[in-house]
């Protein structure tokens, strides 16, 4: 699975994108508690059975109990969850009395806001665990192509054809009418409804591939050979959640210091 590199290097790189976007919003407190959590934190578990193997049997048993239940995208948050938001929030508020990092509101990072980094690291961690681990062969990496056909040449079927072409026409079509010439609406709100519009044709798109690979009888190509199903939930999940849940984190407006 992938080392300390790709997941430091994958979570300050986006953090320094949110960063420069947003005119510091986004602060180091958010790339330091983001980053954290993206590259150590599921794998504190693995750690502590390190530990414990150092420490002995009895504490490596419940280091590698830790480990099994911690490294997981969603136990890590729920389980670790509230005391480490409340640790990165006190920790925040340390870094500035002290002047060790620097942030361009200079209000330390709420627990709330440490909570959706956490969750947003631990999501990212995944993004890579899933798609480089095991040989290829993790059982969410298996799900996804589960989700494509590839037993022989998949049928061209006609219906396939209308239900996949009217979603692609309806997703630039209406992105191309939200965002037209001299729209009626805010910058705001046409980012709001492109949105609107993106999650409808996903949902729509999702449910039609959903009834041919589990609810018809035999099982058909919902569109052709490709696993569009597990591609798109598995990066709704672990790549767009989380980019969203840094959105959400950052300082408002109100925060935000002239510089």
């Amino acid at each position: 699975m992938p080392g300390p590199g790709p997941h430091l290097m994958y979570a300050i790189a986006s953090s320094l994108a949110f960063t420069s976007l947003t005119n510091g919003r986004f602060s180091p407190h958010h790339t330091f508690v983001y980053t954290v959590n993206a590259f150590f934190g599921p794998d504190i578990g693995s750690f502590s059975e390190w530990l414990g193997s150092v420490l002995g049997s009895s504490a490596q048993s419940l280091g590698s109990a830790l480990a099994d239940y911690v490294h997981d995208s969603l136990y890590y948050t729920l389980i670790l969850g509230l005391p480490l938001c409340v640790f990165y929030s006190w920790l925040s508020k340390l870094f500035l009395e002290r002047k060790i990092l620097d942030s361009v509101s200079g209000v330390p990072l709420s627990r709330r806001q440490c909570l959706m980094l956490l969750s947003a690291g631990s999501l990212s961690h995944f993004f890579l665990d899933h798609l480089f681990e095991e040989n290829g062969h993790s059982s969410m990496y298996t799900w996804i192509l589960s989700t494509g056909w590839w037993s022989s040449r998949a049928p061209v079927n006609p219906d396939a054809v209308l239900v996949t072409g009217f979603l692609c026409i309806c997703l630039i079509g209406g992105f191309i009418y939200i965002n037209r010439v001299k729209p009626l609406n805010s910058i705001r709100q046409q980012t709001n409804q492109s949105l609107k519009l993106i999650m409808a044709v996903a949902c729509s798109y999702c449910m039609w591939c959903a009834s041919q690979i589990y609810w018809v009888n035999p099982r058909r190509p919902a569109v052709g050979e490709e696993a569009d199903f597990g591609v798109l939930l598995f990066l709704c999940t672990f790549f767009f959640l989380p980019h969203c849940l840094c959105i959400m984190s950052m300082n408002s407006k109100e925060e935000q210091l002239p510089n």
